[in-house]
């Protein structure tokens, strides 16, 4: 599968270059995070959710990383609580190709889809400037109630990406779901939000910065149903 066969033609257009709107948003240091709609054809968006839930879904190891107990049953002083990231959601980083999730989701055609060159081109494309041949990819699933807290995914000890480097990220949620959204810093608030609870929608992040998923929200009834496939690459400069 390659990511070239998803987009419409206006996904199209911001891959090749072609699209001014959007194309190098990312490379302004005012621009840290861009959504797109209308970018994947949603038939071919629908079949490769289908896919994953075939394929994939039960193979992705679970993580959660809960509010420590201590985090209030040890504080000596008012308001000087700090919180790690904490998080719930199903993923795999596909690291290590032989694994049982990384193997599914190379049978469901994921693996080949962000491998390909036009996910690089498209990458590229918003970025503004090269980026290194070789990138990460991530599988992950939302289900009702699933989240990831507040974090900057700033990584000051490799020198390869301390810099700042870019994600994309293609959502494919299900009807079953009410929404989820993405709330993001501006000017040192969590004051923006975009809802990503999206079939077929991209967000671009040049990171780091200040970021959180809010938890899932099912339709009345549809809670063991909704899911929300988030599908990622992580590109470091050239």
């Amino acid at each position: 599968m390659d990511f070239a066969d998803l987009l419409t033609t206006s996904g199209r257009r911001i891959m090749e270059g072609r699209d001014r709107t959007v194309g190098g948003a990312l490379a302004d240091p005012a621009q840290r995070f861009l959504s797109l709609g209308g970018i994947l054809i949603p038939e071919r968006a629908e079949k490769l959710m289908g896919s994953l839930d075939r394929h994939v879904f039960e193979t992705l190891p679970e993580v959660s990383h809960p509010i420590p107990e201590n985090a209030l049953r040890k504080a000596k002083k008012n308001y000087a609580e700090k919180l790690t990231k904490t998080m719930r959601w199903k993923t795999s980083l596909m690291q290590n190709m032989r694994s049982r999730a990384a193997l599914a989701a190379k049978r469901a055609g994921v693996v080949d889809l962000l491998k390909s060159e036009s996910f690089f081109r498209f990458a590229e494309a918003l970025a503004g400037r090269p980026l290194r041949k070789s990138w990460g990819i991530q599988v992950s699933c939302y289900r009702h109630g699933d989240y990831s807290g507040p974090h900057t995914d700033h990584h000051p000890e490799d020198k390869r990406a301390r810099d700042g480097y870019v994600d994309i990220h293609v959502s494919l949620a299900n009807d079953a779901v009410a929404h989820q959204y993405l709330v993001y810093e501006n000017d040192g608030h969590f004051s923006e939000s975009v809802l990503v609870s999206t079939l077929g929608g991209i967000t671009a992040y040049r990171l780091p910065f200040w970021h959180y998923t809010t938890p899932l929200v099912a339709k009345p009834g549809r809670e063991t149903e909704a899911r929300r496939w988030l599908l990622l690459g992580t590109f470091l400069y050239a």
